[in-house]
């Protein structure tokens, strides 16, 4: 069975993506979570554990050690259905859009930082570059929904262009981003997910606090709530 090294799920958007691919998808794994340290040196000496850059997320299939989120993806499509579209148009597509997220979305990354459990107000305006972000997810999603015709972005089975995109519905829960219409009732059904509620409410419930995390999501703007650590957490989502 696989193991999957993970770090803090209210912070870590990187672990989500392969974690919810394989919990999507119904593939048996075992789940091995680290805690972020507060020092970027004892982090990775405590990640080169198990991975060789010293980063999560991190897959163990006996010998063979996977260290990257999109390496994992691909390694898992090559044992297992469903990880891309069957069509070839729809798979191509769908290659690019993950691509296209593992490497840009720079100024959605750092202004609007994953943190599960709190609620924000961004600024007005907002910071230099977001909107072009928010403005393209927006526009990705809604040439997929509409083009392949599907719940989910390339068609109706969920997979790995999806869970790629996963983080991005908890911004715009915790960040009170607006897209249009079909984006937002895209973003919905991904965090009705049953995967996806519970890695919210393990996210909710975590009792780490790491400083770095929360000095970003706190320079991102106004808190108004932080839901972390109440009861029914559950409720929160959505």
């Amino acid at each position: 069975m696989y193991t999957l090294y993970i770090a803090n799920k209210n912070y870590s958007s990187w672990s989500l993506r392969p974690w919810l691919l394989l919990g999507g998808l119904g593939i048996p794994f075992a789940e091995r979570l680290v805690a972020f340290s507060p020092a970027a040196a004892a982090n990775r000496e405590a990640f080169r554990a198990f991975a060789p850059n010293g980063k999560v997320p991190c897959l163990h299939d006996g010998d063979t050690v996977v260290w990257d989120s999109l390496a994992i993806a691909e390694y898992l499509a090559e044992r297992h259905p469903g990880v891309w579209p069957s069509d070839p148009a729809a798979r191509a597509w769908a290659r690019c859009a993950a691509a296209e997220m593992h490497s840009g979305f720079g100024a959605l990354r750092t202004h609007c930082t994953m943190n599960c459990g709190v609620r924000v107000r961004l600024p007005d305006p907002l910071p230099a570059g977001l909107d072009a972000d928010i403005a393209r997810v927006d526009e990705l999603w809604s040439e997929g929904l509409e083009r392949f015709g599907g719940r989910f972005l390339a068609g109706d089975g969920f997979g790995a262009v999806d869970a790629f995109y996963a983080p991005v519905a908890f911004r715009i829960q915790t960040y009170g981003l607006r897209l249009g219409a079909g984006s937002m009732a895209y973003a919905q059904r991904l965090l009705d997910l049953p995967a996806m509620r519970e890695w919210y409410d393990a996210a909710l419930a975590e009792s780490w606090r790491d400083p770095g995390h929360e000095d970003e999501a706190r320079r991102a703007g106004t808190w108004l709530q932080d839901l972390r650590g109440a009861e029914g957490a559950s409720a929160g989502a959505g």
